[in-house]
């Protein structure tokens, strides 16, 4: 099965060199499902022809909010409806997951609540994933036809199914501790101390980001 990964950011350029860029982190996030990948940097307006380029589309995450002025975000969400109408099955993650509802009639705002960064709880019908989380803005409001999948305490709608359409998650499954680590020190600055604080406190618990990448691995898979 062919993925498309839609890039909309970079990782820091400093955390690059352990890392590699969000590409690579999704990569190896889905290896052993007999994937195959490319990559468009769609933050570059370097977009696929159709939506028919891909058997499925993974958008990730960015440090640009969904309601800023970038020129990629129209054909971005324009690319969204019509995979959307076909029925080409999309992932999308923090970014992704907020550009998805956008561009399906949802709403999405900077949080006046605040940040959520590390280790965040999850509350998945009867069970609680533990999942890494780095952010502000969140969807406030779930398009027509987004079933909630998931919520925190923080975040309401933290995952959202569209029937077989699209699978949208706030957290990062694909950011281990330690990039985590290195995003506190290079983008630490916007978020407050106390909650830094509590992220490294929470470094080294289980993590249950193989268990959603079955699960996105699972979405794309199943038969449509």
């Amino acid at each position: 099965m062919r993925i498309g990964i839609l890039q909309t950011g970079d990782a820091p350029k400093d955390l690059q060199a352990d890392h590699g860029d969000y590409p690579d982190m999704f990569e190896r996030l889905l290896d052993g499902y007999g994937f195959a990948f490319r990559t468009w940097r769609v933050v570059d307006l370097a977009f696929p022809l159709d939506e028919e380029q891909a058997d499925g589309w993974l958008i990730t995450g960015s440090r640009h909010g969904v309601y800023e002025d970038h020129a990629f975000i129209p054909p971005l969400e324009a690319l969204i409806r019509d995979a959307y109408a076909a029925h080409v099955p999309m992932v999308g993650i923090c970014f992704g997951h907020q550009i998805i509802a956008k561009a399906l009639g949802g709403r999405v705002e900077k949080f006046a609540g605040g940040w959520s960064v590390g280790a965040t709880p999850y509350r998945f019908a009867d069970e609680t994933m533990t999942l890494n989380a780095w952010h502000q803005d969140q969807v406030v409001e779930a398009p027509e036809g987004a079933e909630i999948l998931a919520t925190s305490d923080f975040c309401t709608n933290a995952a959202l199914v569209y029937d077989d359409r699209a699978l949208t998650i706030q957290a990062h499954p694909e950011f281990p501790d330690r990039f985590i680590d290195g995003l506190i020190r290079t983008r630490g600055d916007v978020v407050p101390e106390p909650l830094l604080q509590q992220a490294r406190a929470r470094m080294g618990q289980p993590n249950d980001s193989e268990r959603i990448a079955e699960r996105i691995a699972q979405f794309f898979l199943q038969p449509r």
